[in-house]
């Protein structure tokens, strides 16, 4: 990715302070999927890297990642699997529980989405602590799909999601477009 559009994807997420709490700076990506050229790029870059790590499927994670993830699927030819909340899809699923830093979460896929041979990347807005994405990685090898790798828009470096996915990653790459 060149520096050129690593400026513009950056000068279109805007900064809100003290959401959702004081203290809180969130990183707000709503301006840049309203630039239509922008979020082209962000679209590009991201097939990009699907096809440059021979992925067959896309899954998005709840719910920024399945804005940016069918798209990309569109785009580079892929089928796109959301990864939901418990709770949310109809029929049989595989579930994965993860911690959070107050509490527990689990997410689901539908069962028959994703199957031995598959290459998935999944894609998501941001990697903050990274347990969201670990979950995603054991589903898509309990349901017996390859990792392809993970991309992400942003990475909230100082959270530490880097290092805690690593050992889940299992070699597969980790693509960060922003790290801040």
């Amino acid at each position: 990715m060149t520096a050129a559009t690593s400026e513009l994807l950056l000068s279109r997420i805007r900064d809100v302070p003290d959401y959702p709490k004081p203290g809180v700076m969130f990183k707000d990506i709503t301006p840049l999927l309203a630039d239509p050229e922008a979020f082209t790029v962000l679209t590009d870059v991201l097939a990009e890297l699907c096809t440059r790590y021979e992925a067959t499927k896309i899954v998005g994670l709840e719910a920024r990642g399945f804005i940016l993830g069918a798209p990309v699927a569109i785009r580079a030819g892929l089928g796109f699997i959301p990864v939901r909340k418990a709770g949310k899809l109809p029929g049989a699923t595989l579930s994965q529980a993860y911690e959070l830093e107050y509490g527990t979460a689990e997410i689901e896929v539908h069962a028959e989405d994703l199957r031995a041979g598959d290459r998935v990347m999944v894609i998501d807005d941001v990697l903050a602590t990274g347990g969201t994405a670990e979950a995603s990685l054991e589903l898509i090898r309990r349901a017996g799909a390859d990792v392809a790798g993970v991309a992400v828009l942003m990475e909230l470096g100082f959270l530490g999601g880097r290092i805690r996915l690593e050992p889940a990653l299992r070699g597969a790459p980790l693509e960060a477009l922003i790290t801040l």
